[in-house]
């Protein structure tokens, strides 16, 4: 009977303590924002969005293009927050807004150089070395693209 006791004990034991454990260190995995195919959008609305990431420690993986507004991420959330993918893409061009006028996007200068001062110094040389923001769409991807961002596992 006295063996039956201890193991008893030993068995309550480690129950307590494992549940102890449990509620003293719970395991929390961050969250992954996962982005295969953002054609970007609305400035403002993609600063904010990517603040929100930034505080939150989630990670985000490129996983497909990340074009326009979308790629601000690169300027917002931490270097070592974002992985590429090999079918990641970042596509840059000149900020625009829509003229009702002439029902087309006009290109601005004072949009493009707002969107250029959120990049990272590596970026913007990137872009300069590409000929700037213009109306046409850049990519950067492939080999380019992870000497700036580490590949993901």
């Amino acid at each position: 009977m006295k063996w039956q006791a201890a193991l008893a004990g030993a068995l309550a034991s480690a129950v307590v303590g494992f549940l102890a454990s449990s509620i003293a260190a719970p395991s929390v995995a961050l969250a992954e924002i996962r982005i295969v195919g953002d054609p970007g959008g609305e400035v403002s609305s993609y600063i904010r969005k990517f603040e929100t990431v930034r505080a939150s420690g989630e990670h985000i993986v490129i996983d497909g293009p990340c074009l326009s507004a979308c790629t601000l991420l690169t300027g917002i959330v931490p270097r070592d927050h974002v992985c590429v993918t090999q079918r990641a893409v970042l596509g840059f061009h000149a900020a625009s807004y829509y003229d009702d006028a002439s029902r087309e996007l006009v290109p601005t200068r004072e949009g493009s150089a707002l969107v250029m001062r959120f990049y990272p110094p590596q970026i913007r040389a990137w872009i300069g070395h590409h000929g700037g923001l213009t109306p046409r769409l850049i990519r950067l991807h492939g080999h380019e693209l992870t000497a700036l961002y580490h590949p993901c596992q």
